[in-house]
Protein backbone atom coordinates (compact mmCIF):
# COMPACT_ATOMS: atom_id res chain seq x y z
CA UNK A 1 0.00 0.00 0.00
CA UNK A 2 1.32 3.40 -0.93
CA UNK A 3 1.49 6.88 0.50
CA UNK A 4 -1.20 8.93 0.13
CA UNK A 5 -0.75 12.05 -2.66
CA UNK A 6 0.44 15.26 -1.17
CA UNK A 7 -2.75 16.78 -1.60
CA UNK A 8 -4.82 14.52 0.56
CA UNK A 9 -2.54 14.72 3.49
CA UNK A 10 -3.54 17.21 5.84
CA UNK A 11 -1.20 19.80 8.00
CA UNK A 12 -0.92 19.17 11.47
CA UNK A 13 -1.87 22.22 13.63
CA UNK A 14 0.36 24.45 13.65
CA UNK A 15 2.74 23.13 11.01
CA UNK A 16 3.93 23.77 7.60
CA UNK A 17 2.90 21.02 4.58
CA UNK A 18 5.22 20.84 1.62
CA UNK A 19 3.52 20.83 -1.51
CA UNK A 20 6.29 21.07 -4.32
CA UNK A 21 8.90 23.63 -3.85
CA UNK A 22 6.05 25.84 -1.82
CA UNK A 23 5.86 25.21 1.97
CA UNK A 24 2.54 26.64 3.20
CA UNK A 25 1.36 27.22 6.74
CA UNK A 26 -1.69 26.32 8.09
CA UNK A 27 -3.93 29.08 9.78
CA UNK A 28 -5.38 26.74 12.58
CA UNK A 29 -7.73 27.38 15.17
CA UNK A 30 -5.96 28.24 17.87
CA UNK A 31 -4.40 31.15 15.36
CA UNK A 32 -8.37 32.21 14.71
CA UNK A 33 -8.72 32.36 18.24
CA UNK A 34 -5.87 34.30 19.23
CA UNK A 35 -6.73 36.66 15.92
CA UNK A 36 -10.51 36.39 16.91
CA UNK A 37 -9.74 37.76 20.41
CA UNK A 38 -7.37 40.55 19.74
CA UNK A 39 -9.75 42.24 17.00
CA UNK A 40 -12.90 41.61 20.16
CA UNK A 41 -10.22 43.47 22.75
CA UNK A 42 -10.34 46.08 19.67
CA UNK A 43 -14.34 46.68 19.83
CA UNK A 44 -14.37 46.35 23.28
CA UNK A 45 -12.07 49.78 23.31
CA UNK A 46 -14.31 51.53 20.56
CA UNK A 47 -17.72 50.25 22.45
CA UNK A 48 -19.22 48.99 19.04
CA UNK A 49 -20.29 45.10 19.72
CA UNK A 50 -19.06 43.18 16.39
CA UNK A 51 -19.25 39.82 14.12
CA UNK A 52 -15.44 38.35 13.59
CA UNK A 53 -14.96 35.73 11.48
CA UNK A 54 -11.30 34.50 10.57
CA UNK A 55 -11.52 31.92 6.80
CA UNK A 56 -8.08 29.73 6.04
CA UNK A 57 -6.26 29.52 2.94
CA UNK A 58 -8.70 28.01 1.17
CA UNK A 59 -11.39 30.44 2.25
CA UNK A 60 -13.40 28.49 4.86
CA UNK A 61 -14.87 29.29 7.23
CA UNK A 62 -12.40 28.49 10.53
CA UNK A 63 -13.98 30.58 13.24
CA UNK A 64 -16.62 33.31 14.32
CA UNK A 65 -17.72 35.08 16.94
CA UNK A 66 -20.91 37.00 17.43
CA UNK A 67 -20.44 39.90 20.23
CA UNK A 68 -23.02 40.26 22.81
CA UNK A 69 -25.45 43.08 20.80
CA UNK A 70 -23.56 42.67 17.57
CA UNK A 71 -26.19 42.94 14.35
CA UNK A 72 -27.60 38.91 13.32
CA UNK A 73 -27.25 40.62 9.94
CA UNK A 74 -23.82 41.31 9.79
CA UNK A 75 -22.94 37.75 10.35
CA UNK A 76 -22.94 36.69 6.80
CA UNK A 77 -20.93 40.10 6.26
CA UNK A 78 -18.60 39.57 8.44
CA UNK A 79 -17.79 35.56 6.68
CA UNK A 80 -17.89 37.46 3.25
CA UNK A 81 -15.88 39.97 4.03
CA UNK A 82 -13.14 37.35 5.50
CA UNK A 83 -13.94 35.45 2.34
CA UNK A 84 -13.40 38.09 -0.44
CA UNK A 85 -10.16 39.50 1.71
CA UNK A 86 -8.81 35.83 1.60
CA UNK A 87 -10.41 35.28 -2.26
CA UNK A 88 -8.90 38.44 -3.64
CA UNK A 89 -5.78 38.98 -1.66
CA UNK A 90 -6.74 42.50 -1.16
CA UNK A 91 -8.41 44.23 1.61
CA UNK A 92 -12.14 44.55 0.98
CA UNK A 93 -11.98 48.31 1.24
CA UNK A 94 -9.49 48.66 -1.33
CA UNK A 95 -11.37 46.36 -3.06
CA UNK A 96 -14.83 49.02 -2.71
CA UNK A 97 -12.64 51.59 -4.31
CA UNK A 98 -11.45 49.36 -7.61
CA UNK A 99 -14.83 48.95 -8.12
CA UNK A 100 -16.50 52.01 -8.16
CA UNK A 101 -18.41 53.02 -11.68
CA UNK A 102 -15.91 54.06 -14.30
CA UNK A 103 -13.65 51.19 -13.13
CA UNK A 104 -12.03 48.51 -13.70
CA UNK A 105 -14.13 46.15 -11.34
CA UNK A 106 -17.13 47.84 -11.29
CA UNK A 107 -19.74 45.16 -10.65
CA UNK A 108 -17.52 42.99 -8.79
CA UNK A 109 -19.80 42.82 -5.59
CA UNK A 110 -22.74 40.72 -8.08
CA UNK A 111 -19.77 38.05 -8.95
CA UNK A 112 -19.75 35.10 -6.81
CA UNK A 113 -22.93 34.92 -6.10
CA UNK A 114 -23.09 38.57 -4.30
CA UNK A 115 -20.73 37.16 -1.92
CA UNK A 116 -17.99 39.98 -2.68
CA UNK A 117 -17.76 42.40 -0.26
CA UNK A 118 -16.50 45.96 -1.17
CA UNK A 119 -16.67 47.88 2.26
CA UNK A 120 -14.32 48.42 4.74
CA UNK A 121 -13.60 45.35 7.49
CA UNK A 122 -12.00 42.72 5.60
CA UNK A 123 -8.12 41.91 5.50
CA UNK A 124 -6.28 39.04 3.87
CA UNK A 125 -4.49 37.35 7.05
CA UNK A 126 -0.20 36.94 5.96
CA UNK A 127 2.42 34.92 7.44
CA UNK A 128 5.92 34.98 5.81
CA UNK A 129 4.46 37.02 3.25
CA UNK A 130 1.62 34.56 2.46
CA UNK A 131 -1.67 35.22 2.13
CA UNK A 132 -2.83 32.15 4.64
CA UNK A 133 -6.60 33.27 5.34
CA UNK A 134 -8.72 36.24 5.91
CA UNK A 135 -10.26 38.49 8.31
CA UNK A 136 -13.95 39.90 8.68
CA UNK A 137 -15.40 42.37 10.58
CA UNK A 138 -19.03 43.87 10.64
CA UNK A 139 -21.13 45.78 13.03
CA UNK A 140 -20.13 49.31 12.85
CA UNK A 141 -19.16 51.64 10.58
CA UNK A 142 -16.49 51.09 8.08
CA UNK A 143 -14.19 52.95 10.22
CA UNK A 144 -15.05 50.56 12.79
CA UNK A 145 -15.32 47.28 11.04
CA UNK A 146 -11.91 48.91 9.22
CA UNK A 147 -9.79 49.40 12.63
CA UNK A 148 -11.64 45.99 14.49
CA UNK A 149 -10.30 44.16 11.79
CA UNK A 150 -6.71 45.73 11.92
CA UNK A 151 -5.78 44.74 15.39
CA UNK A 152 -7.36 40.88 14.29
CA UNK A 153 -5.16 40.79 11.84
CA UNK A 154 -1.93 42.41 13.61
CA UNK A 155 -2.23 39.72 16.25
CA UNK A 156 -0.94 36.56 13.64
Amino acid sequence: MGSLPALLVRPVAGHSTSTGEHTVSALTLADARQIIAAAEARANEIGQPQNIAVVDAGGNLVAHVRMDGAWIGSIDVSINKAWTARAFEIPTVDLGAFSQPGTQFYGIQVSNHGRVMIFAGGLPLRRDGRVVGGIGVSGGTGEQDQTVAEAGAAAL
